[in-house]
């Protein structure tokens, strides 16, 4: 863990759009390829999945076919819960995944509603979400059987699953894993942008740049960074111990690809 010993060297204008435009040939390049990337997954296959699962929601049980609230496609993030450990020893890797998604009306306007599957029981869900402020759609799914619609096929929490309805019937397009879930993590994509970037040891930096423990720009103190702004955080009761095993299925270390 260090501090900031070192800055980028000072140049002239000219000499700094250069090198800017040379490494924007290499960033069109990336966008292109997430362009076929994405377009290969319009052409992935998808799996039938139950469409009368159970979820517990704000006015009670729904079904899955509901939480479509009539549109015909629905993303849904798959958040972790550790159960007893109320709101402080909540996952730190799923708070940051879904803090910048507070509206989908740009989803909505193309179709797809947006809501959030967690794994805890509804009763401890109410709490954490009026604390976090959230407004989207959440939804308990403990105690749903088909994996398509609980935990995920691929087997890791805190996962991105993409469903489409076709009438009666509710299909998996998609799920996404690991940095997968990126997508969703505005924050984390503005600090690549930042000099400094993530700030973590996992990352590529020239001497002298900060560099603290991999997965620290979302944990503070034990706990998701932006409990800390919520009127009323207080420090978790440390005999109350901590969540088992790593948030979100990440490693301790270097992040998976």
């Amino acid at each position: 863990m260090t501090e900031a010993t070192a800055t980028p060297p000072i140049v002239d204008r000219e000499t700094f759009l250069r090198e800017r435009r040379g490494l924007l040939a290499r960033e069109k390049a990336h966008t292109r390829e997430g362009d076929a990337i994405a377009a290969a997954r319009r052409r992935l296959p998808m799996t039938e999945v139950d469409a009368s699962a159970t979820l517990v929601g704000e006015h009670g049980p729904v079904s899955l076919l509901e939480v479509f609230d009539d549109r015909d496609q629905l993303i849904a993030y798959k958040h972790m819960w550790h159960t007893g450990k109320g709101i402080a020893g909540q996952c730190e890797g799923c708070t940051a995944s879904i803090f910048d998604v507070h509206d989908a009306s740009y989803l909505n306007h193309r179709g797809v509603s947006f809501a959030v599957f967690c794994e805890g029981p509804w009763e401890e869900i109410v709490p954490f979400r009026e604390f976090m402020g959230y407004t989207l759609p959440w939804y308990s799914m403990a105690g749903v059987e088909d994996l398509g619609v609980g935990p995920g096929l691929l087997d890791e929490p805190g996962n991105i699953a993409c469903y489409l309805r076709i009438g009666e019937r509710v299909f998996l397009t998609h799920e996404t894993i690991g940095r997968g879930v990126e997508t969703i993590m505005a924050q984390a994509h503005l600090l690549d942008l930042t000099v400094y970037g993530r700030q973590e040891v996992w990352e590529d930096s020239p001497a002298g740049w900060p560099q603290y423990r991999t997965y620290t720009w979302w944990a503070k103190d034990g706990r998701p960074v932006p409990q800390w702004t919520r009127p009323g955080a207080v420090r978790r009761d440390e005999s109350a111990g901590d969540p088992a095993g790593h948030c979100c299925g990440q490693p301790a270390s270097e992040p998976g690809q």
